[in-house]
């Protein structure tokens, strides 16, 4: 049975939860603050916290685990990305008082004090960019700092800016993007026949959760068309490889179309599908979604 690291708490918990049950892996755990829980079968999930979860991956507590690329970025941990999740968009951005008037990362003084919960990320930064600065690590609320006078700038998160304009910073640029990924070990601890089962498993398991997301997103799209229209249906179905085009038993003058189509295109496919001459049009949701 693979243990799989999961957040324990946060956006990224309710998040990452919500994938594996869409992906048939529900958490069936004992209770609110149980330590560990069934995913089904194969697989066992393990509640740490998001900034341990590539340390947990990495020395093999843990044979994958879901955590934030940044604190993969910020753990220098050998772990490799199995699969991004596209949950828990962020951005870290450096970031400065709006009177500094630093708009450019040049403008930033030799020696500026950077306050930060990502040392190891920050510093690598500014070396590449050649600039000397001197880092502050903070435990959390960075923007706080250059407020109270201990930092020039900040290194922190953001998702939405709220929080920076709220506290009167301004991004002077970013420093990575981050999603939620799935990781495993660069070089995982066990060989032979039990690395190949474990390969196999977490194959499985990416497949699983990138068909999941595959389908968010999309909507599957039934119609029943005139036969003569089938060449101006499929501007409005291209689908993924084109519509699936089904005869219709006992009806010579329409036939079925099924395509794959956006979500946010369903409202002009319907409109456009009616005025062919589409009759018993159906949408419905897809839960998983195979390449």
């Amino acid at each position: 049975m693979l243990k799989i690291a999961l957040p324990n708490k946060g956006r990224l918990a309710d998040d990452a939860r919500e994938l594996f049950a869409d992906a048939g892996l529900e958490v069936r755990a004992l209770g609110d603050r149980a330590l560990v829980a069934s995913l089904g079968g194969e697989f066992e999930a393990i509640f740490v916290r998001a900034q341990d979860i590539p340390e947990f991956v990495a020395d093999g507590a843990a044979d994958a685990g879901v955590t934030g690329l940044d604190l993969v970025c910020e753990s220098e941990r050998p772990v490799v990305e199995l699969l991004d999740l596209e949950f828990g968009a962020c951005k870290l951005v450096v970031a400065a008082r709006d009177e500094s008037g630093i708009a450019s990362i040049d403008q930033i003084a030799p020696g500026a004090r950077v306050a930060t919960v990502f040392p190891r990320v920050t510093r690598r930064f500014f070396e590449q960019a050649g600039r000397e600065v001197s880092l502050v690590p903070v435990s959390g609320a960075a923007e706080i700092a250059p407020h109270l006078g201990i930092a020039d700038v900040v290194v922190d998160l953001t998702s939405t800016g709220s929080t920076m304009r709220v506290n009167k910073l301004h991004v002077v640029t970013t420093v990575l993007e981050s999603t939620a990924r799935l990781i495993t070990a660069r070089a995982p601890s066990v060989t032979g026949a039990a690395a190949a089962a474990r390969e196999r498993a977490l194959d499985e398991l990416t497949t699983a959760l990138s068909s999941v997301l595959r389908a968010r997103g999309r909507r599957y799209v039934m119609a029943n068309v005139p036969r003569d229209a089938l060449d101006r249906v499929k501007q409005v179905l291209p689908g993924l490889n084109g519509p699936t085009v089904v005869d219709i038993l006992n009806s010579g003058t329409h036939i079925a179309v099924h395509a794959v189509v956006s979500q946010r295109a369903i409202y002009r496919t319907i409109a456009d599908l009616k005025a062919l001459g589409a009759e018993g049009i159906l949408v419905t949701r897809i839960e998983r979604l195979m390449p």
